[in-house]
Parts: C-alpha cells; structure tokens; sequence
C-alpha cells in the first residue's frame, strides 16, 4: 500500500487535534455559553481532556515529521480516537451527550480509521519486524 499520503494526514490530525486542545484549554466557558450548553461543576472536567488532546496533537506532529520512527505513537492514537468516539457515541446514542460532542466523536472515528491503514501502510522498522 502506498504511504505517501500518510504524512500530510498526520499534519491535518495535529492541527486539528491542536487547536481544538487549545481553544478548550483557553476559551471553554465562552465557546460553550454560545452553545447553550451547561458548564461543568469543575473546570478540571474540561481542561484535563483539553490537554491530553494538546498532547497528543503534538504527538500527530511527531508521527508527521517521522512516521516510521512513530509507529508507536499511532498505536496510541487509534487507542486515544478509539476511547473517545466509542464512550462519547455511547452516551450520545442513550441520549446523554450534546451533538457538539457526538459531531467532534465522528470526526475522530474517521482518524481512528485513518490511523488503522496508515500503520498497514507504514513498514515497520527492521529491528521490530525481526523480533
């Protein structure tokens, strides 16, 4: 499978996964009061996963200046993708998660996906592929 497409895949999943950390990390309370929805009872509710998303956007930006020395970090990332799409359509499937949500989970169900080819796509190094 041709990889070359891999690359600016992961830029697109950094940026995205970078500025939407950043804009809940900084501007939560207002970007969520102009979506009417209800404000936790802490902010660590929202800031915690604001910065784990900041966290692994860098990490998409690793994977995209060096995929092959980033096998790993993807593997975290189809888990990352995997957590958060599966948990937030769960509750948004019983009803119980604001479509804001259930619209940012889709989007990652497509990453996810993305992310699964992409390690297919990407030889592994071969010190890994002996062991």
């Amino acid at each position: 499978m041709k990889s070359d497409w891999v690359r600016p895949m992961f830029l697109v999943a950094a940026i995205y996964d970078l500025v939407l950390g950043i804009v809940f990390l900084v501007g939560y309370k207002p970007l969520m009061a102009r979506l009417g929805m209800e404000l936790p009872n802490h902010a660590g509710y929202i800031l915690l996963p604001a910065a784990l998303i900041t966290i692994f956007g860098v990490g998409f930006w690793m994977i995209y200046r060096a995929p092959r020395r980033n096998r790993d970090i993807i593997k975290m990332g189809i888990l990352f993708k995997f957590a958060f799409s599966g948990i937030v359509l769960w509750f948004y499937s019983r009803g119980e998660m604001p479509v804001l949500w259930a619209v940012f989970a889709a989007i990652d169900l497509v990453f996810l996906l993305l992310f699964a080819m992409a390690l297919r796509a990407i030889p592994a190094p071969a010190a890994e592929a002996a062991a």
